[in-house]
């Protein structure tokens, strides 16, 4: 069969979507507002599937080892940037191993707290930690998350000791900060964003080098530590090798889902700013991105555990 018809015919059966981390995460939220379109337009289910485990990385290596047809694509995120470096031992390389399809989004960070913490501005949290050091507590997503990596850059830039307390994944974690059992979270704001808005966590600043427009009255985090900047990023991605008219068909598809107002608005609502274009422009941001925290990696000296 020829490699235009194969593509003209796809997908002729289900096609799964991936997810490194539990439902209700950003990944995860993204991965069915995609589906969800690519479903409709091209007429077959588009499958969300959860495979958590080892900072997302249980996830990306059933996508590596899948059959490279199409049919098995990966919800990426910053953290696969973060894992090439935080973990010595992987049984493959993003890079490498991976076809980029689509970036989708940029995601913004903040830093967020549960009420009952007596700050309302970073200076007051800083001066705050300063007082106890040891005793804050911050969550994670899990050991090398992009949320582990911003707490300890944080941690590094403003001189404070708090404990690192890391979850599976990005929801669990925010049920125990919303309950007070961890005080503080940098967190990406598509999944805590309704939180924010409902006064159930208090934002002290965003991660991102300017202002949100979703929270426009909240303060980047480096006005107050120069230089301070994380922010991270979601697309889709398929095993190497897969078919280029295959990729070509989803990049359209994807394109015109972030051209479209209803999906724009839905992004901005949850904080973050579309990114669209190439598979080649989606290339170079996860090569640019995974020397950034390759860098803040080695300066902050962790590791996986």
């Amino acid at each position: 069969m020829s490699r235009i018809a194969r593509a003209q015919g796809y997908p002729s059966r289900p096609v799964r979507i991936i997810v490194g981390f539990p439902a209700g995460g950003t990944s995860d939220v993204l991965a069915r507002l995609m589906g969800q379109w690519l479903s409709e337009r091209l007429g077959r289910p588009f499958i969300v599937e959860n495979r958590p485990g080892a900072g997302g990385n249980v996830g990306t290596e059933a996508v590596v080892r899948a059959t490279a047809d199409g049919y098995t694509l990966l919800q990426a995120g910053g953290q696969d940037a973060v894992n090439a470096t935080f973990y010595q031992n992987l049984n493959f390389n993003f890079i490498r191993d991976m076809a980029p399809v689509i970036g989708i989004m940029r995601v913004p960070g903040a830093l967020v707290v549960h009420p009952s913490v007596p700050v309302a501005t970073v200076p007051e949290f800083i001066a705050y930690a300063k007082a106890n050091p040891g005793k804050i507590n911050f969550a994670s997503s899990g050991n090398g998350s992009p949320q582990h990596i911003y707490g300890e850059l944080f941690k590094m830039m403003a001189g404070v000791d708090m404990v690192h307390v890391p979850y599976r994944g990005s929801a669990p974690a925010l049920t125990d900060l919303l309950g007070g059992q961890v005080q503080v979270m940098f967190d990406a704001l598509p999944a805590s964003i309704e939180y924010i808005k409902s006064g159930k966590l208090r934002p002290l600043a965003v991660t991102t080098a300017e202002r949100v427009d979703v929270l426009a009255n909240i303060p980047p985090l480096g006005d107050f530590l120069p230089g301070y900047e994380a922010s991270g990023w979601q697309g889709l991605t398929a095993p190497k090798n897969t078919p280029p008219e295959i990729i070509d068909k989803l990049n359209k598809e994807v394109n015109a889902a972030l051209a479209d107002p209803k999906i724009k608005v839905r992004l901005m609502d949850l904080g973050g700013t579309v990114l669209a274009g190439s598979p080649t422009d989606f290339g170079r941001l996860i090569a640019n991105e995974t020397e950034k925290w390759a860098k803040v990696i080695r300066a902050v000296n962790i590791k996986a555990e």
